[in-house]
């Protein structure tokens, strides 16, 4: 728990607390003091709540890299086992896939440069 969520929740108890006093005594400068103090307890208690779950959010990030990273070699061999099934299975699917990758490869290397549109000049 961030330090900014326990003195937030603080200020706003004890805006609440002067709010709850400036009612009974009358007192509208208490009353607004009160008010004050409360939304900004509010504040800081929101932006300790926002560090905390900007923590948590990179710390999992980290964790799930972390996973990724130690487990990278079980990964890529499933993904090929998985691969080489799938072509076992399939074996006139995937070559028509990897032809048409190879074709749209041979295309994008070979296309010719664009020219820039002419420039069309007024003289006047």
């Amino acid at each position: 728990m961030d330090k900014d969520r326990i003195y937030g929740s603080a200020k706003e108890f004890a805006g609440k607390a002067e709010g709850a006093v400036g009612d009974v005594t009358g007192d509208a400068q208490t009353q607004a003091s009160g008010r004050v103090r409360e939304a900004a307890g509010t504040v800081q208690d929101l932006y300790g709540q926002a560090k905390d779950a900007a923590r948590d959010a990179a710390d999992t990030a980290a964790n799930y890299a972390k996973d990724a990273y130690e487990n990278r070699g079980e990964t890529i061999r499933s993904g090929q086992r998985a691969m080489a099934k799938t072509v076992q299975d399939n074996p006139l699917g995937s070559l028509l896939i990897a032809g048409g990758i190879g074709f749209a490869l041979a295309l994008l290397m070979t296309r010719q440069p664009r020219r820039p549109p002419p420039r069309w000049r007024y003289y006047g």
